[in-house]
């Protein structure tokens, strides 16, 4: 990783044993140690995603809505659905896939379902520059190469029932 010192000692760790300290057992330290946990490699892998993503004037966001469009089994999608589909606010959608737009990746054309919304498009330019955005994360193996496979499947496991617990989506049978 690029650009950042490590620390002499696990913060987060230390945080939990002071939450411990001063609230005992009771208190949620494992849970407040888990979510910071979480929330730091959330930033610790962005930020390698994203400087492998550089060269190819890509964020980690813009490059996950190229491949939403590149797998869209439709010729296009609503600004509405790409935010649905990228769990994110209908304006950042918008946002991302008017910087692809600047960057003739995306093309937005008329939606002909509806006269004034519009679809998004990927562009052959857009699915070339996405083919070899992925090809350059699977290099990096997305920032994950610290786990094997066991320890992937026991993460994804553990994020999937958090996931369903806090309601993000419907699991189905």
């Amino acid at each position: 990783m690029s650009g950042h010192t490590p620390l002499p000692f696990d913060p987060i760790q230390r945080a939990a044993q002071l939450w411990r300290e001063r609230w005992g057992d009771d208190a949620p330290y494992a849970a407040m140690a888990s979510a910071t946990s979480v929330m730091r490699a959330q930033q610790l892998l962005l930020a390698e995603l994203d400087g492998a993503l550089a060269p190819f004037r890509l964020t980690f966001a813009r490059y996950e809505a190229l491949v939403l469009l590149t797998f869209s089994s439709v010729d296009g999608l609503p600004m509405s659905k790409v935010g649905e589909r990228l769990m994110i606010h209908p304006t950042s959608a918008t946002n991302i896939v008017q910087r692809l737009v600047a960057q003739g990746l995306v093309e937005r054309v008329p939606n002909p379902r509806d006269g004034r919304g519009a679809l998004a498009r990927i562009t052959a330019e857009g699915r070339e520059v996405m083919e070899r955005a992925a090809r350059a994360l699977h290099d990096i193996e997305f920032g994950m190469g610290a786990l094997d496979a066991s320890e992937h499947a026991e993460l994804f496991g553990l994020l999937h029932t958090l996931r369903v617990g806090r309601g993000d989506f419907v699991e189905s049978d």
